[in-house]
This record gives structure tokens, C-alpha cells and sequence, in this order.
């Protein structure tokens, strides 16, 4: 098979598998985080819909949630820009989708003599890929705001706004150290690079490692940094008027924003898809297949990210919601100070 058209269905396969993934991440963690919810506050939650007469843990609750939304009513409010507030869902998830495709999945596999990256697109640039185009994605909750012709929308979609630029900053200083550490922005050479597990971004970076966990919180909204849909205050923020499918074009969104930090962090801070104390090039030896140790360096990665993922829905049902000015504060106050001292600090240590 000619070089190109080979390339081309290993792209093609890899999209839609990346698509799959991302798709099954609202139905999952939706279920997660109402039986996590539950039985932290000694309730059973979700546990009725199954299939015939086996309830399978609510399991597919999500899936008849997903249908409702697909056919439910839809309205837009009278005095909207129905042009931007059609478009406001999809310019939010446009750029949660591209942000995937940057990810470094896993090694490599050998197919037909030829060596298939676990990367849709292998940038030098790396997590600044990822970062610029997943900021991106506060146009979509802006226009949200404004094309909604509602106050308390208008009100959150600024809210959103101000979070982003906020936290954006300290999470970019917080990586500046693991550049220098690693010498490369390339996700992959950086993965390469934390072999051995003492080498890992946890260990040599803590500061930035706690202060792009905080940022990873407040980049997607999630509590206790959800201002900008709080609903004690502004019903539901930005998406009040979005009901059936826009609403839950927005979930998917904010969901693939999770799963893309958490990888990323997981990349960063934790070895990617190296396993713990066995190193890949170990690993390649032990098992005598090149395709099964990148398989279970896969799976190793997707477990990293299900921890913060789940992290994500632990700190929810656990920490109280900030007001605005303690999380203005936090960001400018603390945040970004911290992080020019410890890109500093760390820049010194190498320097020695």
C-alpha cells in the first residue's frame, strides 16, 4: 500500500477513535459523579434504569438522559441573535475536540512494517497547542452570554471570561519549569524523558504540579471555581437558555476540557504512558511485543486520567464554592506570584 493513503486511514482510524472516546465521556461521568454525589451524602442515586430486568447500577440512566436531550423541545428566546446563539455550543466544543489531537496517547505501533504514532498530530510546540487552542473555547461561553438576551447569562459568560484570562497565566508559568527541566515542549520527548519514575514531573516540579492542579479547576469551570454558573446566583450562567442538544453540546465540551487537562497533567507530572518503575524500552523486553507494551502503556495513561477525572468530582462534592473576590485573589494574589518564584527558583537550581 502506497506510504501516503496508509498515513491517511491511520489519521482517519485515529480521529474517529478519539471521537468515540470523547463522546462516551458526558454518559460516564454523569453517572460517576451522581452516585459519587449519592454516597457521599448516604443516598443511592441513579440505580433504577437497566436493561430487562437487570438494573446494572443505573448504568444506562445516561443513556435515556442522552435521549431526552436529543429530542426534547427546543426554544431560543425571543430577543436573541439566533445566528450567534445557534452557533455560541459549537465554537465552545470545536475547540475541546482539536485539543485531543495533540495528546501523545502512547508510544508507537508496528502495522505493516510501518510505525503508527498514538498522536493524531505530533507537534514541537506541544502543550502550547494545547493551552492556546483550548482557550479558544471562552468565545463560545462569551457569545453564550451575549446572544442569550439574559442578564444573568450575560453576567456569567463574563464571569467565565475574566476566570479564564485569570488562571491562564499561572497555569502557563506553572509548565515553564517542567520545559526547563525536560529541555522540550514536544509532549511525547517529555514522556521519554521520565523513564525512570524518580525522573517524573511530581517529583522534580511539586510547586508546579500543585499549582496547575488548582488552575486545572478553575480552566473548566468546576467547583469550587464554577462562578460562572453558579446557580444561587445566576441560575444556571452562561447555558440558562440552552436546553435538548446545545445544552448538552456544552457538557461535552466542558467534559473533553477535563479529560484534555487531565491527560496533560498526567503527561506533565506523571510519566504519561510509562509505568511505574518499569521503563518502556523495560517494558518492550519483559513482554517481547513492541504493539502490547504501547497497548498497556495506553491503558496506563487512561488510568492516570480517570484518577483526576474522578478527582474532579471528589473535589465537587467536597469544598464549598469560592465568591468571586476569593477567586480573583487566589489567581492574582497567590497564583501567579508563586509561579514567577518558581520558575526562578527552578531556573537557579538548574543554573547550580
Amino acid at each position: 500500500m502506497d506510504l501516503f493513503y496508509f498515513e491517511l486511514m491511520a489519521a482517519v482510524v485515529k480521529m474517529c477513535v478519539i471521537l468515540a472516546m470523547a463522546l462516551q465521556l458526558p454518559p460516564i461521568m454523569v453517572w460517576i459523579e451522581r452516585r459519587a454525589g449519592a454516597f457521599m451524602q448516604r443516598r443511592k442515586g441513579p440505580n433504577r434504569v437497566g436493561l430487562f430486568k437487570w438494573r446494572l447500577w443505573g448504568l444506562l440512566q445516561s443513556l435515556v438522559d442522552t435521549i431526552k436531550l436529543i429530542f426534547k423541545e427546543e426554544s431560543v428566546p425571543e430577543d436573541a441573535d439566533k445566528v450567534f446563539f445557534h452557533l455560541a455550543p459549537v465554537l465552545s466544543l470545536i475547540p475541546a475536540l482539536l485539543a485531543l489531537s495533540a495528546l501523545s496517547f502512547g508510544n508507537y505501533i508496528i502495522l505493516f512494517d510501518h510505525e503508527i504514532p498514538l498522536q493524531l498530530i505530533n507537534l514541537n510546540v506541544g502543550f502550547l497547542f494545547i493551552l492556546g487552542i483550548s482557550g479558544m473555547g471562552i468565545y463560545g461561553i462569551v457569545l453564550a452570554g451575549w446572544a442569550s438576551s439574559n442578564k444573568f447569562s450575560l453576567l456569567g459568560s463574563l464571569r467565565a471570561s475574566a476566570q479564564m484570562v485569570s488562571y491562564e497565566i499561572p497555569m502557563g508559568l506553572s509548565l515553564i519549569p517542567i520545559v526547563l527541566i525536560y529541555n522540550s515542549l514536544e509532549l511525547g520527548s517529555i514522556v521519554e524523558a521520565q523513564a525512570n519514575t524518580w525522573q517524573w514531573g511530581i517529583f522534580l516540579a511539586p510547586i508546579s504540579f500543585f499549582i496547575f492542579l488548582i488552575t486545572m479547576f478553575a480552566e473548566t469551570n468546576r467547583a469550587p471555581f464554577d462562578l460562572a454558573e453558579s446557580e444561587s446566583e445566576l441560575i444556571a450562567g452562561f447555558h440558562t437558555e440552552f436546553g435538548s442538544s446545545k445544552f448538552a453540546l456544552f457538557y461535552l465540551a466542558e467534559y473533553v476540557n477535563m479529560f484534555t487537562l487531565a491527560t496533560l497533567c498526567s503527561i506533565l507530572f506523571f510519566g504519561g504512558w510509562q509505568v511505574p518503575f518499569i521503563p518502556h524500552l523495560k517494558l518492550i523486553e519483559l513482554l517481547g511485543s513492541h504493539n502490547l507494551a504501547s497497548f498497556i502503556g495506553f491503558v496506563t495513561l487512561l488510568l492516570k486520567s480517570a484518577f483526576f477525572m474522578w478527582l474532579y468530582v471528589w473535589v465537587r462534592w467536597t469544598l464549598p464554592r469560592f465568591r468571586y473576590d476569593q477567586l480573583m485573589k487566589l489567581g492574582w494574589k497567590f497564583l501567579i506570584p508563586l509561579s514567577l518564584g518558581n520558575v526562578f527558583v527552578t531556573s537557579l537550581i538548574l543554573m547550580m
